[in-house]
C-alpha cells in the first residue's frame, strides 16, 4: 500500500480523537486508576498494531478501539472489558504474548485475551476451524462470559465494516453470523445487537431483496410517524393524568424480521401489519413494576379493543434470557393491529443490553436469574463433551432461537424448556441419569411415551429402571442441547466398551503374525480398512461388520506391518479413486458442457443460470452446485467454508433448467386453463407438473417449469401475476411428493 499520499500526523490526531470519544461514552470507567489503565492498554494496542491496516485502508487501531465502544456504550460493560476489547487482536495478530498480556494487566484480562484467541489456523479438511473457534470460545463461559460480549462486539464491528471484503469472504461471514453470532446475542438478550447482526447479515446474502425492504420503510416513514402520534394521543393524556412518569417509543420491526415473514407466511411486504410496535417505559420502583405495567395495560385496552390470543405476560414468566415485558396487540381505531409493549426502565435495559444489564441489577435482587440457569447448562454440556465440534455447535445452536413453553415437576416446581421439547428432554433437564434411565412418563396423570412433546402448562412424572439405557433413536426426537449431548456421552461410553473387544481382538491378530501392537501399525490397519479412528475401527470388528480374515495384501518386516497402497479401502467400495476439484481460488464454471471438473446441481434449491451460486464438495457425491440463498447455505457456509468453492454460470441459452412457482388466489371458472394457456401457449414454457388445490374459494397452486435463466423465469413471473385472480406467486423449492 502507497503511504505517501497518506497524511500520518492527521491520522494520529484522528486516532486520538476517537480513543477520547470512547472515553465519553465509558460510563463506568471513573477513576483515574481505571483511567489510567485503559490509556495503557490503548497505548500497547496502539504500538503492537502501528504498522497494520484493514482492508479498507485504514489503521488497524481503529477496529480494537470501535469493539470496545462497543462493549462500553452498547453493552454497557467496565474497565477490565474495555481493557480486553482494546488488545483482543493483539496476541493473534502481533508480537505481544499471553505472558506479557498478563505481566502488564493482570491474569484476568489475560484469561480474556486466552478465550478470544483463535486456534491455530491449521488447513484440516476434517475440522471447520469456525465451529473450533467458537467451541473454545464457549469454553471460556465457565471462567467469564465477558469472552463472549466481546467476541459479539467484535462481530458487530466486522459485519458493519464488511463491504470491503470480496464477495465470498462476505457470504462466509455473513452465513456465519446469521448461523451462530446473532442467536447466541438473542440468547444472551443483546436485542439491538442481534437484530443489527441479523440485518447486516441479509445485506449481503439478499442484497436485493433488504435494498427493496429498505426503500419501502423509509417511503411510509412520515405516514407511520402520523399514525403512531395520532393512536398513542388518548393514552399518553391518561397517563399524565395518573401521574405516571414515562416515555412513548416506537420500535420498527428488523429489516430481517420483515423479510423471514414474508418467505415463511409467504405474504408481500404490504400486507405485513405489525410493521411497528409501540413501547410505553415507565420509571417506578422495584416493588411496583407487575402491579404499575397491568394498570398500564388497563389503560391501553380501555381505549382499544385487546387481541385475547396475543396478550403475552414475560413479567410473570421472565424468558430464559432475562426478557420482561408485557405484550398486548389492539385494533386501531383504522382497523390496524398495533403490538403494545409495557415494561420499567429496568426491563427495557435488559431487554436491549442483555446480560450486562442482568448482571448489574441482578446484586440488587441477589438470586438466581435463568440467564446463570442456562450459563451452568452449557458449562455441564461442555465438561462433558467430547464430540466433533460441528456436531456440538449443531447441538448447542438448537436451543439458542427457539420458543420458550412453561412446564411443571411433580412438586409444582417450573421449569423453562423450548417448544417441541418432549418428556425425555423433561428428563435429562431434572438430572442426566434421570434421562438414561427413563422408561416413560406421565403427564398430567396420563401414560406417555418419551417422545410425547410437552405444552405449556402440563405436569410431569418421570418413570424410571436401572435396566434402562441410552438409546440411539432418542437422538431423532429430543430437541434440547444438554439431552442430546448426554445421550451422544453415554453411546460414546457404551462405544468404548463394545471397542475394547475388537481391540482384543487385534492384539490376537498381530500376536499370531508376529506384528508388535503399536501406533504404527494400528494407522496401517485403519487405512487398510478405510477408517480415520481406531475407535470406530475396533467397534466394528467387535460387531463383525470387518473381519479381520480378510486382510491381505501385506508384508511383515521387523514386527511391523505394511499393506500394499489401493484405490479404494476394503471397507468403502463405493469410493474409487478422487475427482479433481478446483483449487482455492479458482472459479468453477457452471453450465460448460466440456467441464474438466464434475458436478451436479443441488436438488434442495434447483438453480438455474442467472442466480447467484457456490460449489460445495460433498464427502460422496462430488460438487453440489447451490444457490446462494439456498436453505442449506448458511449451514454449509458456516460450518465447511474450507469445502466451499467460487462458482460461475457460463452465459448460454440452449440449455433448460428446472424451476418452482408456487401461487395463491381466488378460485374461479377458468383459472386453471388460464394459468396453463398463458405458460404453454403464450410464454412457450414447458412444464413438467402442475398442481391445484381449491378450498372454499381459494386456491393454492404449484407448477414445475423449464426455463432457462432468471430473466427467463422472471417473465414468467411476472406475466402470472397478471393473471385475474391470482395474489401472490413466488420461487420455491422442490415440493414433498
Amino acid at each position: 500500500m502507497n503511504l505517501d499520499n497518506i497524511d500520518l500526523e492527521q491520522e494520529k490526531k484522528e486516532i486520538l480523537s476517537s480513543y477520547r470519544g470512547l472515553l465519553r461514552v465509558a460510563k463506568h470507567v471513573k477513576t483515574p486508576e481505571d483511567k489510567k489503565i485503559v490509556r495503557k492498554a490503548f497505548d500497547v494496542a496502539l504500538e503492537a498494531h502501528k504498522d497494520m491496516r484493514r482492508k479498507s485502508g485504514e489503521p488497524y487501531i481503529y477496529h480494537p478501539i470501535a469493539v470496545a465502544r462497543i462493549v462500553a456504550e452498547e453493552i454497557g460493560l467496565g474497565t477490565t472489558a474495555i481493557v480486553s476489547a482494546l488488545l483482543h487482536d493483539t496476541v493473534e495478530d502481533t508480537e505481544l504474548t499471553l505472558d506479557d498480556v498478563e505481566h502488564l494487566f493482570g491474569d484476568k484480562v489475560r484469561s480474556i485475551i486466552d478465550g478470544l484467541t483463535k486456534i491455530a489456523d491449521v488447513f484440516d479438511t476434517t475440522v471447520s476451524i469456525q465451529a473450533e473457534n467458537f467451541k473454545k470460545m464457549l469454553l471460556t463461559l465457565s471462567d467469564d462470559v465477558r469472552v463472549i460480549l466481546i467476541k459479539l462486539a467484535d462481530r458487530l464491528h466486522n459485519m458493519r465494516t464488511l463491504e470491503s471484503m470480496r464477495r465470498d469472504k462476505q457470504l462466509k461471514i455473513a452465513s456465519e453470523t446469521s448461523f451462530m453470532y446473532a442467536p447466541l446475542a438473542h440468547r444472551l438478550g443483546l436485542y439491538s445487537i442481534k437484530t443489527e447482526l441479523e440485518d447486516l447479515a441479509l445485506k449481503y446474502t439478499e442484497p436485493e431483496e433488504y435494498n427493496e425492504i429498505t426503500t419501502k420503510l423509509k417511503k411510509g416513514q412520515a405516514v407511520r410517524t402520523r399514525f403512531i402520534n395520532r393512536f398513542t394521543l388518548p393514552i399518553r393524556r391518561e397517563l399524565d393524568k395518573e401521574g405516571f412518569n414515562y416515555v412513548v417509543k416506537s420500535r420498527p420491526k428488523s429489516i430481517h424480521s420483515i423479510w423471514n415473514k414474508i418467505h415463511t407466511k409467504n405474504i408481500p411486504f404490504e400486507e405485513i401489519y405489525d410493521l411497528f410496535a409501540v413501547r410505553i417505559i415507565i420509571d417506578t420502583p422495584p416493588e411496583r413494576e407487575k402491579a404499575d405495567c397491568w394498570k398500564i395495560y388497563s389503560i391501553v385496552t380501555d381505549f382499544y379493543q385487546p387481541n385475547p390470543d396475543r396478550l403475552r405476560d414475560w413479567i410473570s414468566t421472565p424468558k430464559s434470557n432475562g426478557y420482561e415485558s408485557l405484550h398486548t396487540t389492539v385494533m386501531s381505531p383504522t382497523g390496524k393491529w398495533v403490538e403494545v409493549q409495557i415494561r420499567t426502565e429496568r426491563m427495557d435495559e435488559v431487554a436491549e443490553m442483555g446480560y450486562a444489564a442482568h448482571w448489574k441489577y441482578k446484586s440488587q435482587t441477589d438470586e438466581e436469574g435463568s440467564l446463570d440457569i442456562w450459563l451452568s447448562r452449557i458449562r455441564e454440556m461442555l465438561d462433558s463433551n467430547s464430540e466433533e465440534a460441528i456436531d456440538f455447535i449443531d447441538d448447542f445452536k438448537l436451543n439458542l432461537f427457539s420458543d420458550e413453553i412453561f412446564v411443571f415437576t411433580p412438586q409444582g416446581e417450573l421449569k423453562t424448556l423450548p417448544s417441541r421439547a418432549t418428556a425425555l428432554d423433561f428428563a435429562f433437564d431434572i438430572h442426566s441419569q434421570v434421562g438414561e434411565s427413563c422408561i416413560g412418563a406421565k403427564v398430567n396423570q396420563k401414560l406417555v411415551p418419551l417422545s410425547h412433546p410437552l405444552k405449556s402448562g402440563d405436569q410431569i412424572e418421570i418413570l424410571t429402571s436401572k435396566k434402562q439405557k441410552a438409546k440411539e433413536d432418542w437422538l431423532n426426537f429430543v430437541v434440547t442441547a444438554k439431552a442430546k449431548s448426554k445421550i451422544k456421552t453415554a453411546l460414546k461410553e457404551e462405544q468404548k466398551q463394545i471397542a475394547s473387544l475388537g481391540k482384543e481382538q487385534v492384539q490376537r491378530k498381530f500376536k499370531s503374525l508376529g506384528v508388535t501392537f503399536n501406533s504404527r501399525n494400528v494407522s496401517e490397519l485403519e487405512k487398510f480398512y478405510g477408517y480415520k479412528a481406531a475407535l470406530d475401527l475396533y467397534h466394528d470388528i467387535a460387531k463383525d461388520k470387518i473381519s479381520l480374515k480378510k486382510m491381505k495384501g501385506f508384508t511383515i518386516e521387523k514386527n511391523n506391518i505394511h499393506f500394499e497402497k489401493e484405490d479404494t479401502p476394503v471397507n468403502q467400495p463405493g469410493k474409487g479413486p478422487k475427482t479433481k476439484t478446483p483449487g482455492h481460488k479458482d472459479t468453477l464454471f457452471v453450465g460448460d458442457d466440456e467441464k474438466d471438473v464434475p458436478y451436479k446441481l443441488a436438488p434442495c434449491c434447483n438453480p438455474i443460470p442467472g442466480d447467484d451460486v457456490f460449489g460445495f464438495v460433498t464427502i460422496n457425491d462430488g460438487i453440489k452446485i447451490h444457490r446462494v440463498n439456498c436453505p442449506n447455505a448458511v449451514q454449509l457456509r458456516s460450518n465447511y467454508a474450507y469445502r466451499v468453492i467460487k462458482a460461475k454460470w457460463q452465459s448460454q441459452k440452449e440449455k433448460e433448467f428446472i424451476a418452482y412457482v408456487y401461487f395463491k388466489g381466488i378460485d374461479d371458472i377458468g383459472l386453471v386453463s388460464n394459468i396453463t394457456q398463458l405458460i404453454s401457449n403464450d410464454l412457450n414454457v414447458n412444464m413438467k407438473s402442475i398442481g391445484f388445490e381449491s378450498n372454499d374459494g381459494v386456491f393454492d397452486g404449484h407448477v414445475s417449469v423449464y426455463v432457462y435463466d432468471t430473466d427467463h423465469l422472471n417473465d414468467l413471473i411476472d406475466q402470472l401475476k397478471q393473471v385475474e385472480g391470482v395474489l401472490t406467486v413466488t420461487r420455491g423449492e422442490q415440493p414433498d411428493e
